[in-house]
């Protein structure tokens, strides 16, 4: 296996890892706080779909993600964290919908490249990820986990089975 594909295999089994999480959640699950002040998982999954292009387009400009829906990308990032329900989130489909799509344009992306470009230095932008393209791409897979062991608390919450 080469290490593209190691790549790809990340980003994809994350993925899918996330949508476990969130498979049997309703729409009105996703905008449950498991304690005040925590994000709900309407924003932990807009923050995952801005983020793989905030990471990617830094070291691969020109990658074709799907454009977002106006505000989207405020609504998921820091001033939207505290908003809840009016706010113009998406359903749990919309959500899934469009991190498939920004997933596959990382994937496709990632599967143009060659072994040698993921030890290419990453930019400036990117060094806290990591000092080379590997590391950023690989970032990109850990976000998505770092958000989907968030949905663990609520799925407690909400009385949902435990799947870890």
């Amino acid at each position: 296996m080469s290490g593209c594909e190691v790549v790809v295999v990340e980003l994809e089994s994350t993925l899918a890892t996330l949508e476990m999480f969130v498979a049997d959640f309703t729409d009105a699950d996703l905008l449950v706080r498991p304690v005040p002040g925590a994000n709900h998982a309407a924003w932990q999954l807009g923050n995952v779909i801005v983020g793989d292009p905030f990471l990617v387009t830094a070291e691969l400009p020109g990658v074709a993600y799907p454009e977002f829906p106006a505000g989207f990308a405020d609504l998921h990032g820091g001033k939207g964290s505290k908003l809840d329900a009016d706010a113009g989130f998406l359903t749990k489909d919309g959500y899934l919908t469009l991190l498939r799509e920004v997933r596959a344009a990382t994937v496709a992306a990632v599967r143009k490249l060659s072994d040698a470009d993921l030890s290419k230095p990453s930019s400036e932008k990117m060094q806290w990820a990591g000092p080379t393209l590997a590391h950023v791409l690989l970032f990109a897979a850990q976000h998505t986990m770092q958000h989907a062991g968030q949905f663990s608390v609520i799925r407690r919450k909400l009385g949902k089975p435990v799947l870890f």
